[in-house]
């Protein structure tokens, strides 16, 4: 049986995060952030530098951990984690900026590499919130997390206090 790409030629088909734009070029900022990491003051590298480390890793991580989700929900929260990491990334560069750790071009450059970053993430969001509004393309297999439906999820989200999301906290509490 043969298996015939349906795509327009001009199309890339997407089979992992790693296919993803946005993906791609929040791990190029990832690394460049690495790089101002290495050249932060010794006194840094285990304050600053960490946070740093960490909040880079978050911004790639979420993007591959909500791609990996079967739920736009689920896709949509990993990629606002990501982008509050992103976030969280453009401050440090400011910090970096007022503690004259970098000269100022180094650092406009790069908060122009995160702001595009950002820009990526909230067309990926947007995309991700048309699919799961009723749009035609699949993403995702449809079996709904913890027998709610997409709907039921939504609700959840909107009202925590529902008893719904008692009995989801108390699943999730005997599941442990």
């Amino acid at each position: 049986m043969s298996t015939q790409n349906t795509s327009p030629p001009d199309q890339k088909r997407y089979r992992t995060f790693e296919d993803l734009e946005v993906y791609q070029v929040a791990r190029e900022f990832r690394k460049s952030i690495y790089q101002v990491n290495r050249r932060l003051p010794s006194f840094e590298k285990f304050e600053l530098g960490s946070q740093i480390r960490r909040a880079a890793v978050s911004l790639t991580n979420n993007i591959a951990e909500g791609h990996g989700r079967f739920h736009y929900l689920e896709q949509i929260k990993f990629c606002l984690n990501s982008r509050g990491s992103l976030e969280e990334l453009i401050d440090d560069l400011n910090i970096c900026q007022d503690e004259s750790y970098l000269p100022g071009a180094d650092i406009e450059a790069l908060k122009q590499q995160g702001w595009r970053v950002h820009q990526l993430l909230n067309g990926y969001i947007r995309w991700l919130r048309e699919r799961k509004q009723g749009a035609t393309l699949e993403l995702r297999e449809e079996s709904p997390a913890y027998g709610l439906t997409e709907d039921q999820l939504d609700q959840l989200l909107a009202d925590p206090g529902d008893p719904t999301a008692l009995t989801l906290q108390r699943f999730n509490a005997s599941t442990l």
